[in-house]
């Protein structure tokens, strides 16, 4: 016996998400995977394209050095350009059917769509994550260089763990983005939220009532993620306060350590 469909809207709603909730879950859990996934990815890209575009180079580097980094830079700039200046369908278009058509290798789609919001977000992180190490102050830099370390090691232990909780907020909104983004990757049939909710509404032809259940779920995964990114970035910077370590040697001859058994004046010696 087929179940009839309610002609209220609380009642579309209700019905849908009582005989569909399993697909919008299996869409909702594979947007998560792919948004997580491909921030990830994309911050390692962003990191190393922010290291390589800051790298300095100087008129006493040698011809070879200044022309790789130049190259690698130029690299990078066209990357950037290309991938903030064109829309993320565009670019699942183009990776997912262009390598089909020009290669033997056929990837599966959700494959395909992690690799393009990786290769996406890594060109917005890149220009956030230099701007992240320029914010760092230039004293950092130099007192590193001072005791001998070189640029890979100065930004791996100086520069990055500063500039990273300095762009965390813009690590969070990426995540944010690529949570609701991931809805355009229907195009190249990635099964995703956007996915299902297309083909729920397109049985019933319930289109306002099925995509008010997507909203509510994108909602509620990117309100969720954005509260977590908040306790994160409260983790990373600690206690609100905190007291003075006087552990160390030069604190006790600096008399601000008492000691318990230090003798009185007119006490004997």
């Amino acid at each position: 016996m087929t179940s009839v469909l309610p002609e209220s809207f609380i009642g579309k709603v209700l019905y849908l998400a009582d005989h569909y909730g399993s697909a919008y879950l299996a869409g909702a859990k594979l947007t998560l995977l792919i948004a997580l996934v491909g921030t990830a990815f994309g911050c390692l890209i962003g990191f190393v394209c922010g290291i390589v575009q800051t790298i300095p180079v100087s008129k006493n580097d040698s011809a070879p050095k200044r022309f790789f980094v130049k190259l690698a830079k130029l690299v990078l700039n066209v990357y950037v350009e290309f991938f903030r200046g064109t829309p993320m369908m565009v670019q699942a278009m183009l990776f997912y059917y262009g390598f089909i058509q020009y290669t033997s290798y056929r990837p599966t789609t959700t494959l395909a769509g992690i690799v393009v919001v990786s290769i996406n977000t890594g060109a917005y992180m890149a220009e956030t994550m230099r701007g992240g190490i320029f914010s760092v102050d230039k004293g950092q830099t130099e007192g590193a260089k001072a005791i001998g370390m070189t640029h890979f090691q100065t930004m791996l232990y100086v520069i990055l763990p500063q500039a990273i909780r300095n762009i965390m907020p813009q690590i969070g909104n990426n995540l944010i983005i690529n949570i609701k983004d991931t809805s355009v990757l229907s195009v190249i049939s990635v099964c995703e939220l956007m996915y299902h909710g297309k083909a729920v509404a397109g049985t019933y032809y319930t289109t306002f009532e099925s995509f008010t259940i997507v909203s509510l779920i994108y909602l509620t995964l990117t309100f969720v993620c954005s509260r977590l990114l908040r306790l994160m970035e409260k983790h990373i910077d600690g206690a609100d306060s905190y007291d003075l370590a006087t552990t160390d040697t030069l604190a006790h001859t600096s008399g601000m350590v008492k000691y318990p058994n230090e003798p009185k004046d007119g006490d004997p010696a």
